[in-house]
């Protein structure tokens, strides 16, 4: 596919210039008056910026490196799931200048004034960027102006193949992997080993609605207590709701699992790391994956918005955005750096997806206030057995 890009425009810098008055000379020049300090600038920030992200998803040493480069100081907190970090914004007072909100949840998140517009004008960088992935962003930020994506992967099915095939016995692998962890046939005997859920409920209710054919993103009640009934029969064998997935499956603690693809694959290299001989991989279930997009965005509190404009160009760098494709195993999406990932990154077909399983896979949107309620009452009753 032919990509055109669409340059950024720079606003222009207004310069006044200020003349000097002369003065007639006085036969005896009045004492010079005490030099005032000069007053600081009226957009001067301090070197300070406070990010909001997700655990184990930022590239080792880019803070400092930022910090290094700039004199910012960063200040980094993490947080667990989209409904924390929706619980902090709308609370107000966060404190933070950068969040990373899934797509899923920015919708409503600029609809409802939580973020405020980035001036592109002040991040060069934005140029680097795949225009389809910013054409898909536009369902939650039409033109793109308040978010630029951190990273994208997809909610799949996770295994530690060398334990589930001994958990199966002589029962071959399903055609399609959601059978794994939500058909009771298979799920009975992976009990044994354990069954792990993203402890999210905008993470399991799409799937599931997507596994029974309905829409992943249905605003129908109707379709919710079909997901349920479903999940219901498997609830049993769950042993898990995690916010801890790479160290659960990295650790043992579980042999399937609903996760996310980026973590499932760093969860391998910990496992690897710590000396395990075991196989853990992502699946591409036959039927698709669910596609979601991690995004940078600016809270309309944000006190240093300036420092965050420069994180956030300083993020966009080829080699930064290849480090964190290296490192995190995401695709950042950003075309300048692909040439700068390592081989066994790029042709990983769970991190670089091919176009034709792409085209399978189901593209983020978005749940009204309604829903989303909903939709947490329906998690919490399978959650709790009820």
């Amino acid at each position: 596919m032919k990509y055109t890009l669409c340059s950024v425009a720079v606003a222009a810098l207004v310069l006044t210039a200020c003349g000097k008055k002369e003065e007639p000379v006085a036969a005896a020049p009045a004492p010079a008056p005490v030099a005032s300090a000069p007053a600081p600038a009226a957009n001067a920030e301090e070197k300070v910026l406070n990010i909001y992200n997700w655990p184990d998803y930022i590239p080792e040493g880019m803070v400092a490196a930022f910090e290094k480069e700039t004199g910012i100081k960063v200040n980094y907190d993490t947080f667990e799931t989209n409904e924390a970090l929706q619980a902090k914004l709308v609370a107000g007072n966060t404190g933070y200048d950068i969040v990373v909100p899934g797509t899923v949840f920015a919708k409503g998140q600029i609809e409802g004034g939580l973020l405020q517009p980035l001036d592109k004008s002040k991040i060069k960088n934005l140029a680097n960027l795949d225009p389809a992935l910013l054409a898909v962003m536009t369902k939650a930020d039409p033109e793109n102006k308040h978010l630029v994506p951190w990273a994208w992967s997809f909610t799949t099915v996770g295994i530690n193949k060398t334990k589930v095939e001994k958990a199966l016995g002589g029962m071959p692998m399903p055609e399609n992997a959601w059978d794994l962890v939500f058909n009771p046939k298979y799920t009975a005997k992976l009990k044994s080993c354990g069954i792990a859920y993203l402890d999210s409920p905008t993470e399991i209710l799409p799937a599931a609605l997507h596994y029974i054919g309905k829409d992943a993103y249905s605003n129908n009640a109707e379709d919710y207590k079909a997901a349920t009934a479903m999940l219901a029969k498997v609830r049993k064998d769950v042993r898990l709701f995690s916010a801890t997935m790479i160290d659960d499956i990295a650790g043992g603690k579980a042999c399937a699992a609903i996760g996310w693809a980026g973590d499932i694959n760093i969860a391998a290299g910990r496992a690897k790391d710590n000396g395990s001989k075991d196989v853990i991989e992502a699946l591409l279930p036959s039927t698709g994956a669910l596609i979601f997009i991690d995004s940078i965005a600016m809270t309309k509190d944000a006190k240093h918005p300036n420092n965050a404009h420069a994180f956030i160009d300083f993020y966009l760098r080829p080699e930064n955005a290849a480090q964190m494709a290296n490192e995190m195993t995401y695709n950042t999406g950003n075309k300048a750096a692909v040439d700068k990932v390592k081989p066994e990154i790029a042709s990983n077909k769970t991190i670089f997806v091919d176009a034709d399983y792409l085209a399978k896979m189901v593209p983020p949107s978005s749940f009204s206030n309604e829903a989303r309620e909903a939709l947490a009452n329906a998690y919490n009753a399978f959650k709790k057995g009820k």
